[in-house]
Formats: structure tokens, C-alpha cells, sequence
């Protein structure tokens, strides 16, 4: 099968559509879990609380965040290399899903932030860095809305989210390069978890689930992105034609 099989937007969108129930079936699953076992199975933490529990929206939240945005700047890369239209047509799918993210985790972290801190919000190396990324998010949606031709929209936004990737590691890297009063990172792939096991395990199939509905709303999203892309195809014509 040729690797530009699926690259097609006729060919791509039944997929997208058989797969769209199955990811949003897993992402209730996993959600139903990982609340279950954050809110009922994991203990109470003996410093922070009944309050620490925000960490299992907030993490997962702000974990998604930075890793749709690489994502987006992965098709950006692709579509500007190969030039396919399906590639730009993802990362625009991802950007309002990401942005979603991005505000929860800075709500969330607000949330936390206010018993913990005394404050709000603070100006932290980490949360400074994670507000520009929801600008860079609203940035491209609205670059996107701004230019009428879709090839130089896509062109546009590709550039922007190439040159905003660069904020995802200062995000990530903040609180070991500055003095921050955000915590350290609790999960790391160096070294053991700094947490009980099942709040680990509450944590991260909160980020499966996360992960299950990005997919399945980019997809969703991607479908109607194609069409109005395609419109002027039989293929799309008759989609259109099925579903008035």
C-alpha cells in the first residue's frame, strides 16, 4: 500500500469517520476510571490535602497542551516539506482542542495555585511560558480566520506554529533554569515517581483519556474541515448530498 494512500482527503475521510466512535468511546472509559480513581480510590495527600486532587485535571490538561502543539508543529513541518493538505488540515483540526487545554491547565493551576500560593496567579518563569502558548494557540486560530486563501493560511500558520515551538521546552524546562515557585515534576522518565502509585495511576489515565478525546474531536473536526475544503469534488459533493 502506498504511503500517501490515506494522505488523500477522499480516502482519509470515511477513516476518520469509522474511527471517530472508537476514540470517543475510549475517552469516556478512561475518564470514568481516572476519576473514579482519583476522587474515590486515591488517598488524601498529608500536606496539600483534599486540594491536591485539581493535579489529576491539571497535569493531564497541561501535559496535553505542550504535546498538541508539537504535534501541530510536526504537520505544519510535513505539509510545508511535502505540501499536503491533509497535514495542514490536522494541525488546524488540533489548535482549538490544544487551546482548550491550555486554558484548563492555567485555570486549574489558578485554582490550586490560590491555597497554596495566597495568589492567583504569579508572574512564574512556568506560567508566563504556558499564557504565551495559549496566545500562540488563539494567534494561529485567528491567523487562520484572517487570510482568505486557504494555501497562504495554511503556509502562514504553518511558519507561526514552527517558530512557537520553541516556547514547549522553556515551558518544560522552566523550573530547573529559573527559581520558580512552580513545583518540580512529579512523573519523570529519569528517575521514580514522587507520588503514591495510584495517584500515578489516577494521573495518567486521566491523560489516556486526554489523549482519546484529542483524537477524536481532530478527527470529527478534520472531516468538516475537508469538506469545505473540498467542496467543489464529486466525492465531496456527494458527501454533502448524503448528509443534507
Amino acid at each position: 500500500m502506498s504511503l500517501y494512500h490515506y494522505a488523500s482527503p477522499a480516502t482519509f475521510y470515511p477513516l476518520a469517520g469509522r474511527l471517530v466512535p472508537w476514540f470517543a468511546a475510549l475517552a469516556v472509559v478512561f475518564a470514568a476510571v481516572g476519576l473514579y480513581l482519583s476522587f474515590f480510590v486515591a488517598p488524601t495527600d498529608f500536606q496539600q490535602g483534599e486540594g491536591y486532587r485539581i493535579i489529576f485535571i491539571h497535569v493531564p490538561a497541561a501535559w496535553m497542551s505542550m504535546f498538541i502543539y508539537i504535534v501541530m508543529a510536526f504537520w505544519s513541518a510535513i505539509g510545508l516539506a511535502w505540501n499536503t493538505r491533509l497535514s495542514f488540515v490536522m494541525a488546524r483540526a488540533l489548535a482549538p482542542t490544544g487551546a482548550m487545554f491550555t486554558f484548563l491547565a492555567l485555570w486549574t493551576g489558578a485554582l490550586w495555585g490560590k491555597p497554596m500560593w495566597g495568589a492567583w496567579w504569579v508572574w512564574d518563569a512556568r506560567l508566563t511560558s504556558e499564557l504565551i502558548l495559549l496566545f500562540l494557540y488563539v494567534g494561529y486560530m485567528a491567523l487562520q480566520a484572517a487570510i482568505d486563501d486557504p494555501r497562504r493560511a495554511d503556509r502562514a500558520g504553518a511558519l507561526l506554529n514552527l517558530v512557537g515551538v520553541i516556547n514547549v521546552p522553556i515551558i518544560y524546562f522552566s523550573v530547573k533554569w529559573w527559581n520558580t515557585l512552580h513545583q518540580g515534576a512529579s512523573v519523570s522518565l529519569t528517575r521514580a515517581p514522587s507520588m503514591a502509585q495510584v495517584m500515578l495511576w489516577g494521573m495518567l489515565v486521566m491523560a489516556l483519556a486526554a489523549w482519546m478525546y484529542t483524537i477524536a474531536v481532530a478527527l470529527a473536526r478534520a472531516r468538516t474541515l475537508i469538506l469545505e475544503r473540498e467542496r467543489q469534488t464529486e466525492w465531496a459533493r456527494a458527501v454533502l448530498k448524503e448528509q443534507a
